[in-house]
C-alpha cells in the first residue's frame, strides 16, 4: 500500500477517537483544508508537521506510516528482574501533579545567563502518570536547527515527597534521563529539583524548575517555545528568573 494510503488509513482510524476532525484540528492549530489532504491521501506531511501530529496522537512516526494491516513490531520480553523493576516504578501512589503542558527549564553548565526550556505534557491515566518532554538546542540562526534535540518519554513516580521524571531518549542515542523534583513552599504552584543529563562531554547535574501552563497553548506554540532563553528575557517567567538567580 502506498505511503500515502497508509497515512490517511492510520489518520482516519487515529482521528475516530476524537470528538471530530475540526476538533484535531484545533488542537494541532493546522488548517483543515491541508489536514484533509493528509485524510484523503492526496498529500504527506513535512518532517516536522508529521512530528507534530505524532506528539498529538501520541504514537511514533512508524505508527503513522505503517500499513494498517501489518502487526506493530513486538518486543522481546521483559528478563524477571527488569519486570520486577517496571512493576515497582509504575506502582502507586501516583504523583500529586496533574495532567497538563509544563514548562520544563534546566540550567546549562558553564552558562549562567542561560537556561534550556522544554516542555513536558504530562499524562493521567487512573494511578499510572505518563510525560512526553521535547527539548531544543536553538542558539544561533534559526535555519541552523536543533543542536541538541532530546524526545523523552517516561513515567513520573512518587517516592518520599518528590516526583521522579524517568524517561528514555527516542531521538539520537537514546540515553536514559531522571528529573527529580518537589513543590516549592510558594502560593503557585511550581515545582523545583534536578536532573540528571548528559551533555557532549560528560553528564552533569543542573538545577530543574517545572510550571504548569496555565493559559490555553496549542501544541505548535508550545514547541515554537522550546530552546535557549536569557534570564535577561523580559518574557521569561518572573518566578523563574527568581528563583534561577536566588538559587
Amino acid at each position: 500500500m502506498p505511503i500515502r494510503k497508509n497515512l490517511a488509513a492510520n489518520l482516519r482510524r487515529l482521528v475516530s477517537g476524537h470528538a471530530s476532525v475540526a476538533a484535531v484540528c484545533r488542537g494541532l492549530n493546522m488548517n483543515r483544508t491541508q489536514f484533509e489532504r493528509y485524510l484523503q491521501g492526496k498529500s504527506v506531511p513535512n518532517r516536522a508537521t508529521a512530528r507534530l501530529i505524532c506528539t498529538y496522537f501520541r504514537i511514533n512516526e512508524d505508527d503513522l506510516y505503517r500499513a494498517p494491516e501489518a502487526p506493530a513490531p513486538e518486543h522481546k520480553a521483559l528478563l524477571p528482574i527488569h519486570q520486577t523493576l517496571y512493576e515497582n516504578m509504575v506502582r502507586g501512589p501516583a504523583p500529586a501533579v496533574a495532567g497538563g503542558t509544563y514548562f520544563t527549564y534546566f540550567t546549562v553548565p558553564d552558562r549562567p545567563d542561560l537556561l534550556v526550556r522544554s516542555v513536558t505534557f504530562v499524562r493521567r491515566e487512573a494511578e499510572l502518570v505518563t510525560f512526553r518532554r521535547v527539548t531544543r538546542w536553538a542558539e544561533g540562526h534559526r535555519g541552523s536547527g536543533a543542536r541538541a534535540p532530546g524526545w523523552h518519554y517516561g513515567v513520573a513516580i512518587s517516592q518520599l515527597n518528590w516526583i521522579y521524571f524517568a524517561g528514555i531518549n527516542r531521538r539520537q542515542t537514546g540515553e536514559p534521563s531522571i528529573v527529580a523534583v518537589q513543590w516549592a513552599p510558594f502560593s503557585e504552584p511550581v515545582l523545583v529539583g534536578n536532573a540528571f543529563v548528559l551533555t557532549g562531554t560528560r553528564p552533569v547535574c543542573v538545577k530543574v524548575i517545572m510550571r504548569r501552563e496555565v493559559r490555553r497553548i496549542s501544541l505548535r506554540q508550545a514547541l515554537r517555545m522550546t530552546g535557549l532563553v536569557s534570564l535577561d528575557d523580559p518574557r521569561l517567567d518572573r518566578l523563574v528568573t527568581s528563583l534561577v538567580r536566588e538559587g
